[in-house]
């Protein structure tokens, strides 16, 4: 079991531990002027993407470099569309999560 350093995100500096399930998975939080991804659970695991294509393909890029196969992304607005088709012509396993269903996941 690994755990789960939450420093990076200065929030109440505690750690948490979480087994890893799936090690070639990552998430991304989607938004309207940049992406936030996540591919472990340190903090030089977690990168801030831009919302262009290019921006699109690094990212893509990353994610194979580090051995990713599937991502699990939230559907906001519109702004997952764009970047759900990057990821699916990549080769990605891409899992699409209805943000309302996680806001209220308790992590303390």
């Amino acid at each position: 079991m690994e755990l789960l350093n939450l420093n990076f995100l200065d929030m109440s500096k505690k750690q948490m531990s979480l087994e890893v399930v799936n090690p070639n998975a990552g998430g991304i939080d989607v938004g309207s002027r940049s992406h936030w991804v996540a591919i472990g659970q340190d903090a030089q695991d977690i990168r801030e993407f831009g919302v262009c294509s290019q921006d699109h393909q690094e990212l893509c890029k990353w994610l194979s470099e580090n051995g990713i196969e599937s991502i699990a992304m939230e559907s906001t607005g519109t702004y997952w569309q764009n970047l759900f088709s990057a990821l699916t012509a990549a080769g990605f396993e891409v899992i699409l999560v209805n943000g309302r269903q996680t806001k209220n996941v308790n992590i303390r």
